[in-house]
C-alpha cells in the first residue's frame, strides 16, 4: 500500500495501457470445461478494491493511528473472524496490501491507506530488527506463537518488500521511519542468511542448496528479492547486490525437469517439494536478471513458463508435488490437486505476464490468459473464483466443483495481484 508519486510518468502509463490491451486481445486455449464469457472478461475482469475496504480499518496502536487488514472474512455476510492463536491482523498480509495499492497512481484516499498501513508494518518491528507478524484484538502484539515471532521468515521478507513499494508515497517523517526500518532489516538479512556457503545437501537424489532463508527456502527467497530488488536499487548498495545475486543462484539450482521431462522447469519450493502458494521465484528471476544483467536468472525463469505453466494449463492445476530423481528422470511421489489459491495462480500470472513485457513474444500474452481464466470459471469447480462486482477472491477450490466461498485478505490481495498484472499494471 505505497502512495503514488504525484507526477505520472507518461511512457510508463502507454507501457501499461499497451500491454494491457495486447493481453486482453486474440484468443486462447481455455482449461477444461470453462464457461462461456467473453474473451476479455475470462482473463481480466476490472480491479474492484471494494472487498479490500471492507477489510480495511483504522486503530491505535503504540501512540500512533494505523491501518490494519482483516485476516479473515466468512461467508455468507463476510464477518470477521480471530484465530485463537494468532491474531486478527498481519504483517504479511498488510505488507501485500502496501503493494497492490502501490501499482498505478492511487489517489488520495489510496495514499491514506498507503500512509496508515505502513505505520502498522513500522509498529510491529523488534528490537532485533525483524517484525512480529500478528496482532491481538485487544490491541497487543503476538510475541509468542511460532508464526508471529521476530525472525528470518515470511513476513519479515514480505515487510521488506512492503516497505521499499511505500517508499516512495509517504509523508516525509514515515518515509524516514521507513527507510531505517528497511536498512535496518536488510543489515540483519546480510549478517544472517548463510550465502557464503556453497553447500548442497541430497535429497531423494537431488542436490539442494543450503544458502537459502530457512536453509532450502527457494519461495521464501523469491520473496526477499522482491524486497531486496528494490532496496538495492535505491541504495546502490554493493552488498544488497551480492545478496541478491547469491539468492538468486539458489533459485536457478532449484528448478527441475526441462521440455520434455517432468516437471518441466518448474523451481522447486523447498527442499524435494513443489507448492504453487508463494512459488514466485520465476518472476523474481525475471526482475532480477533484468536488474543485474544476469542471462541465466532470465533463462531459467523462461525455462519454467515455458514448460511447465503449459504443461498445468493442459492437465489441470496442482497444489503440491514432492519429487525424486532416479536415473531414469523425476519421479513424482505426491501429487496434490487441492486447494487451490488465488496465492498459487498469481505468481504464475506475475512471471507469464514479467516474460511478455520483457520479450514481447505473444506466447507469454497466450500463457497468461489461459491462468488468469482460472478466475473466472476455467477451474476444478467450473465456477468464477473472483467476483468483479464485489472484489470478492475466494479462498480456493478445496475439491471437484466445490469452492471456499470465505473472502479473506491472503485471497482478496493475490487475486487483485493477478488481476492486475493482467491489466497491464506491474506490482513495484
Amino acid at each position: 500500500m505505497a502512495p503514488m508519486a504525484a507526477k505520472p510518468n507518461i511512457p510508463r502509463i502507454r507501457s501499461a495501457a499497451l500491454l494491457a490491451l495486447a493481453l486482453l486481445a486474440a484468443p486462447t486455449p481455455m482449461l477444461a470445461r470453462a464457461q462461456t464469457r467473453p474473451a476479455a472478461e475470462q482473463v481480466a475482469p476490472r480491479v474492484n478494491l471494494a472487498h479490500f475496504d471492507h477489510l480495511y480499518a483504522e486503530r491505535d496502536l503504540g501512540g500512533e493511528r494505523v491501518g490494519i487488514l482483516h485476516i479473515y472474512s466468512e461467508a455468507p455476510d463476510y464477518r470477521f473472524a480471530i484465530e485463537p492463536r494468532e491474531g486478527y491482523t498481519c504483517v504479511d498480509d498488510v505488507a501485500r496490501g502496501i503493494v497492490l495499492l502501490s501499482a498505478g497512481h492511487p489517489d488520495a484516499k489510496r495514499r491514506h491507506q498507503i500512509e496508515m498501513l505502513t505505520r502498522f508494518v513500522l509498529q510491529m518491528q523488534a528490537d532485533n530488527g525483524y517484525f512480529h507478524n500478528f496482532l491481538w484484538g485487544d490491541g497487543r502484539i503476538n510475541r509468542e506463537y511460532r508464526t508471529s515471532l521476530a525472525e528470518l521468515n515470511w513476513w519479515s521478507l514480505r515487510a521488506l518488500w512492503g516497505l521499499e513499494a511505500a517508499l516512495p508515497h509517504l509523508s516525509p517523517d514515515t518515509a524516514r521511519r521507513t527507510r531505517a526500518a528497511a536498512d535496518r532489516l536488510v543489515a540483519k538479512l546480510k549478517r544472517d542468511l548463510p550465502t557464503a556457503a556453497a553447500g548442497t545437501t541430497m535429497v531423494e537424489g537431488l542436490a539442494i542448496p543450503t544458502w537459502l532463508p530457512l536453509e532450502s527456502g527457494a519461495d521464501a527467497g523469491s520473496t526477499a528479492l522482491l524486497g531486496l530488488l528494490p532496496h538495492w536499487q535505491r541504495t546502490g548498495d554493493p552488498a544488497t547486490r551480492a545478496l541478491i545475486g547469491r539468492i538468486g543462484d539458489g533459485l536457478v539450482a532449484m528448478q527441475a525437469g526441462d521440455a520434455r521431462r517432468f516437471p518441466h522447469g518448474a523451481h522447486l519450493s523447498w527442499r524435494n517439494s513443489w507448492h504453487a502458494w508463494g512459488n514466485a521465484q520465476a518472476y523474481v528471476l525475471l526482475r532480477a536478471g533484468k536488474a543485474l544483467n544476469r542471462r541465466d536468472f532470465i533463462d531459467s525463469a523462461l525455462r519454467e513458463v515455458d514448460h511447465f505453466y503449459p504443461y498445468l494449463l493442459r492437465t489441470g492445476m496442482r497444489a503440491s508435488f514432492t519429487l525424486s530423481r532416479t536415473d531414469k528422470g523425476y519421479v513424482a511421489l505426491d501429487q496434490q490437486r487441492f486447494s487451490q489459491i488465488a496465492y498459487g495462480l498469481a505468481p504464475m500470472i506475475l512471471a507469464a505476464t514479467e516474460a511478455y513485457r520483457q520479450t514481447g513474444n505473444p506466447r507469454y500474452r497466450t500463457t497468461a490468459q489461459g491462468l488468469g481464466r482460472w478466475f473466472t470459471g476455467s477451474n476444478d469447480a467450473r465456477r468464477a473464483v473472483y467476483d468483479p462486482a464485489t472484489g470478492r477472491t475466494y479462498d480456493g477450490i478445496v475439491a471437484p466443483g466445490r469452492v471456499n466461498p470465505n473472502s479473506g485478505a491472503e485471497s482478496t490481495i493475490e487475486g487483485l495481484f493477478a488481476l492486475t498484472a493482467l491489466a497491464g499494471t506491474r506490482l513495484p
